[in-house]
């Protein structure tokens, strides 16, 4: 199928304010949306908020009756049921537009082809395919809960040049520098939910929150603890609720943390740990679509072995720290470079005086359906 340069300039305008939604969108995709007729734009709009009008109805208030025979850019198919908001494909057909270009079919099984089938059944015009890839990137976390049933998980960590995030007495704070450990608070805004283990909260006592860049809602914060050996005071345990993962069936501990808002999730596997991969499904069930994993040397390795991450994102900070010092991954010693997983840099930039590297495993995106 062929587009026209113009065609490409309103989607990737389209794309652009799918993007304004970056951080608010949660649980639903990041969808933006142009109207043009006569090669101007009359309307264009994102979904901010679920609950809240879709872009495709931002864009149709805002053009008014100009939208009457007009080309629609939408950065996803437009939804044909009714969830929280009525069906966008009923509010296009009404609207009079003439031809409706999508970047990619909706993955939800909700709607899966049947926006567009009601746009074709109403003799609209219908195309798809325009920047598809970029489409799919800013929704890669959606398009894996819908295809895969769990959230696409996101795991960074910060090092040295030499591979080690503490020196051998645990010291770690600060490895990267103030530039790196911002733009790692915007990677946290982003996500559904911030995860980390009970190595981490012992030894950093982190919050786990956004605050170093402006973030209109904090994401659920995950507690990965086996035993439940959390401590009352713990920082992570204070501001809003969090959900623990855990192995333990003590009732009274369960209780005592129930009892203070607190969600807790009984998983455990057949060594007495927390089910990872049934972890995943359950965030999957939760309406999780994007995960930033910030965990210990264990941790990382666990998730890492259980085929739990898809994407790495590391800031290396030009130091180095020495062999005894704390490394990345607990992962077994191999005897093969051909045993190595393989990954692909995706994007490899400096932030301060520190290297950005975000790469991912062979089977980066979930299939297209």
């Amino acid at each position: 199928m062929t587009f026209s340069a113009a065609d490409h300039a309103a989607m990737a305008r389209a794309l652009q304010l799918a993007a304004l939604g970056l951080n608010t969108t949660s649980p639903n995709p990041r969808v933006g949306c142009v109207l043009m007729r006569d090669g101007v734009i009359v309307g264009e709009g994102w979904h901010r908020r679920a609950g809240e009008p879709h872009a495709e109805i931002h864009a149709l208030r805002q053009a008014g009756e100009a939208a009457r025979g007009a080309t629609v850019y939408v950065t996803l198919e437009p939804c044909s049921h009714h969830g929280r908001t009525p069906p966008c494909a009923d509010a296009l057909v009404e609207a009079g537009v003439a031809r409706v270009v999508v970047a990619m079919d909706d993955p939800n099984p909700l709607v899966a082809g049947r926006g567009l089938a009601c746009l074709r059944a109403a003799g609209i015009a219908t195309e798809h395919g325009l920047l598809e890839t970029e489409a799919r990137e800013l929704n890669l976390g959606f398009v894996s809960r819908m295809t895969r049933g769990r959230p696409w998980l996101r795991l960074k960590a910060a090092a040295t040049l030499d591979g080690k995030t503490a020196l051998e007495n645990g010291v770690s704070q600060w490895i990267t520098g103030p530039e790196a450990r911002r733009d790692g608070h915007a990677w946290r805004a982003r996500a559904c939910a911030v995860l980390t283990g009970i190595g981490t909260v012992k030894e950093d006592d982190p919050q786990l929150s956004v605050r170093d860049v402006a973030c209109e809602r904090q994401p659920l914060r995950i507690l990965i603890d086996a035993r439940l050996d959390v401590s009352p005071s713990a920082r992570i345990l204070q501001g809003e609720p969090i959900l623990i993962a855990t192995a333990s069936e003590d009732d009274a501990r369960i209780a005592s943390l129930s009892a203070t808002g607190h969600r807790l999730i009984v998983l455990p596997n057949a060594a007495g740990k927390v089910d990872l991969p049934q972890l995943m499904s359950e965030l999957g069930m939760l309406g999780l679509n994007e995960v930033h994993a910030e965990a210990g040397f264990k941790l990382n390795g666990s998730l890492l072995r259980e085929g739990c991450v898809d994407e790495l994102l590391l800031y290396l900070a030009p130091m180095l720290a020495g062999d005894a010092a704390h490394g990345l991954f607990n992962l077994a010693a191999l005897t093969r470079l051909e045993d190595a997983a393989r990954l692909d840099i995706r994007d490899l930039r400096q932030v301060g005086r520190d290297i950005r590297i975000l790469a991912r495993f062979a089977a980066d995106l979930p299939a297209k359906r």
